[in-house]
């Protein structure tokens, strides 16, 4: 893992972590955050609108875009890169498939409002809370396409990013801040993961 990747997570997760780290200082408790939010939304149906796209719309984006490289990849012959887009593609099956629903339906936290009970091995969506899969998703593309591409303003641009999708989810009372937060260390950790194995395919490849 280069010291260059380190910063660039950095950057992406700083507006998401001071987010939620300021979620977690001005309120006493996670139920207090989500009914904040829930008279929020009933009083600014303009902006639950907004928010509702952000959800609907932040991880489609992305199948776009992997998509259009990979054909362009294909094309081209660059197989590199289509060993990366391949390497992608299975660590977010494995992360935010798999791992994600799985601890989805083993832990069985109640999404907000939904009460205080835990209901462990549940196929009840109201307890499907923790963790957030879409922040869990956004970071495992967000991610490696920051590092990979290693420039600082589109770094910044999609911790933006990153951070509206994580308000997105708590905001329309789907999740509460700290399954954004286990969200985000999922998705990053798939992140980096792809970056780990990526690199190790082609220092074999050149070996």
């Amino acid at each position: 893992m280069r010291l260059s990747h380190l910063r660039h997570l950095a950057l992406l997760s700083v507006p998401l972590l001071v987010l939620l780290a300021a979620l977690w200082l001005v309120f006493p408790s996670e139920e207090a955050v989500a009914g904040f939010f829930r008279d929020h939304r009933e009083a600014h149906p303009g902006l639950t609108r907004a928010f509702t796209l952000i959800t609907d719309w932040c991880n489609p984006v992305f199948y776009g875009l992997f998509g259009w490289i990979l054909v362009r990849a294909w094309r081209s012959g660059d197989r590199e890169t289509l060993r990366f887009v391949c390497i992608l593609l299975a660590v977010q099956a494995v992360v935010a498939g798999l791992a994600v629903h799985f601890i989805k339906h083993t832990v069985g936290r109640p999404r907000p409002g939904q009460g205080a009970w835990f209901d462990p091995i549940t196929t009840r969506g109201a307890f499907h809370s923790l963790p957030s899969g879409h922040t869990t998703e956004f970071m495992g593309w967000a991610t490696p396409f920051a590092l990979r591409l290693g420039r600082t303003g589109l770094t910044v641009l999609l911790g933006l990013a990153a951070a509206l999708v994580g308000l997105s989810r708590i905001y329309l009372g789907w999740h509460h801040p700290s399954d954004v937060f286990f969200g985000w260390l999922l998705g990053s950790f798939g992140g980096l993961a792809t970056m780990v194995l990526a690199d190790s395919s082609l220092l074999r490849k050149k070996a």
